[in-house]
């Protein structure tokens, strides 16, 4: 498997002292990747920075204006946990241009699929403004992309971030050329994602949801893939799959209690590795979201190029499985498979 990477160290230069979101997450995460040797066995790709008709699709004019305004300025904040510096702007357009560049390369398969290590992250932002350590909504620019550039019509978005990614629902709730699904800790950060939103009428079930109580594991989200995800993804027959790769699930993250593993990602991965390759000849692109154990993060970022390349080095989880137990999430699967008749 040829894989697709995209890494640029100016995305070092968006950060903020004591803040989660700092650029330790991709330089502890660079060093491993060199360590391992990974690296040589990726097609790399250049960060350049988005086009501004790109942004466009998903952000307004006068919210990328607002972003370019801050950030020349010196920085401050986009919204209480969104901070900005003299670098943000360029940042975010360098974190939004290298998905894109990685999903030309799997366009025009220069690549078979491919990973976006990329800062500041994208899932919560929303049209009119920041959010959540977000800025520019970089999944959905890159889908948007995809339709406009290579005339695909259906794409397949699973996040598995442990928040709720309401930043791409609200692009795509009314757009039924887009699948949605997300899987997330619920009650929690943002508040949305609920089972019930589904989309809007005219696109009514291509939004889903499952919302997962604290603690629900490995075998929990596995069993959502597999009774939810891959279902409504045969019946959406999507010709490409974007993956918002955020590993703050895992049971060491300090944001959240839903108890996954680096094992338990990387299965994930798998899974919908081998839906892109049932539906879609393949066409995975993978843009980094969360992740904020230091430690933790790089060994999910590895064990996910691995799997992504073809690499016969397995996974590497030197943490093992969550010390708790895990909340039993049937009842949910249950009910989601029944409002998306599944």
């Amino acid at each position: 498997m040829k894989t697709a990477f995209v890494y640029d160290p100016f995305n070092l230069r968006h950060t903020l002292e004591g803040h989660p979101e700092n650029y330790r997450r991709l330089e502890g995460t660079w060093a491993l990747l060199e360590q391992d040797g990974i690296l040589d066995e990726l097609v790399r790709v250049p960060a350049t920075p988005a086009p501004h008709e790109a942004l466009l699709t998903c952000h307004s004019a006068e919210y990328i204006r607002k972003v370019e305004a801050i950030s020349a300025k010196g920085g401050g904040r986009l919204d209480p946990d969104t901070y900005a510096n003299e670098d943000t702007y360029q940042a975010a357009l360098l974190s939004a241009g290298g998905v894109l560049n990685v999903l030309d390369a799997v366009m025009t398969e220069a690549a078979d699929n491919g990973f976006a290590l990329v800062r500041p992250p994208g899932h919560h932002a929303v049209p009119e403004r920041a959010m959540g350590f977000c800025l520019f909504s970089n999944v959905a620019i890159a889908a948007r992309w995809a339709q406009q550039t290579y005339g695909i019509q259906r794409v397949l978005i699973v996040d598995f971030d442990v928040h709720h990614g309401n930043g791409t629902q609200d692009i795509f709730y009314d757009d039924p050329s887009i699948l949605f699904f997300s899987i997330h800790q619920y009650p929690h950060y943002p508040g949305t994602g609920a089972a019930m939103e589904m989309g809007s009428q005219q696109a009514k079930g291509s939004t889903i949801n499952v919302p997962a109580p604290p603690y629900s594991g490995d075998e929990g989200y596995l069993r959502a893939f597999e009774k939810i995800l891959k279902p409504a993804a045969r019946r959406f027959r999507p010709e490409l799959i974007i993956l918002s790769a955020g590993y703050d699930g895992h049971w060491q993250d300090p944001l959240a209690h839903i108890q996954l593993s680096v094992t338990g990602y990387a299965h994930q991965v798998e899974f919908v590795m081998k839906l892109a390759q049932e539906l879609c000849k393949g066409k995975l692109v993978c843009a980094l979201e969360g992740g904020y154990n230091l430690e933790v993060l790089p060994h999910c970022v590895l064990s996910t190029l691995r799997l992504l390349s073809g690499s016969d080095q397995g996974i590497s989880d030197p943490f093992g499985p969550a010390p708790d137990g895990e909340q039993p999430l049937d009842d949910r699967i249950r009910e989601i498979r029944e409002i998306h008749a599944l």
